[in-house]
């Protein structure tokens, strides 16, 4: 064998070694140049698709404990968010882990399912307590703050207000009313009525206006008051 036909022969070798995992032909174009086609291999990948349910979570305050002294004790607000909305949290969550037609939807829309009954019957009150309850404290604890200096509300929510109630004045006695008369535990609520008005209304418990079929007044919250039995 001559050394151009060894060098030719081991080259083959070599490259039939390399292609050997893709499907490949060798062609001898001439006597001193090698062809090699490769057959492109369909490229398999297997997905696994992993559905998980989106699991609620106690919201951070936007400030610290002590920041509503004198009006709310450091002790209260800390209870209240730490131990009695994260039990709602908890509980919520215990819920919807069971019930995969729950999963994956906001807190909002979970809220506004429990009004309509669309929800498990067996977990109905469940849902009811402890999504209602950890809607209305997020919402809460982001419209709480110290008193102000401000003039109070203006521009279009002025507005708004009056044209509703004739008066700020005349809004804060209607608030504090549904507030006062509230018996036990549950809420006053400043809401957006379907029809654009603004409305004064309350719920027990851990009712809510998203809640349309279980309320007096459905509509968007627009200022909320936690009413407890204990304060």
């Amino acid at each position: 064998m001559n050394s151009y036909s060894m060098t030719s022969t081991l080259l083959k070798m070599k490259l039939t070694k390399v292609t050997s995992m893709v499907p490949s032909t060798v062609h001898q174009t001439s006597p001193h140049s090698i062809r090699v086609t490769r057959t492109p291999r369909p490229i398999r990948a297997r997905f696994t698709l992993v559905t998980q349910a989106m699991s609620f979570s106690l919201p951070d305050l936007p400030y610290a404990y002590d920041a509503l002294e004198p009006f709310v004790d450091t002790q209260t607000m800390t209870i209240h968010h730490t131990k009695h909305h994260q039990t709602y949290v908890t509980n919520v969550n215990n819920v919807v882990a069971k019930y995969s037609d729950l999963q994956g939807l906001d807190l909002v829309e979970l809220n506004k399912r429990i009004g309509k009954g669309e929800v498990p019957s067996d977990v109905s009150t469940a849902l009811r307590n402890n999504g209602g309850g950890h809607w209305n404290h997020t919402f809460f604890w982001k419209i709480m703050t110290n008193p102000s200096n401000t003039s109070g509300p203006g521009g279009k929510l002025k507005q708004a207000i009056e044209a509703s109630f004739g008066s700020v004045d005349a809004l804060k006695e209607k608030f504090n009313a549904a507030a006062t008369t509230r018996f036990g535990s549950g809420w006053a609520w400043l809401v957006v009525t379907p029809e654009g008005k603004l409305v004064v209304t309350s719920t027990p418990n851990q009712d809510n206006p998203l809640q349309a079929g279980l309320v007096d007044q459905a509509g968007t919250p627009v200022l909320g008051l936690d009413v407890w039995e204990h304060a």
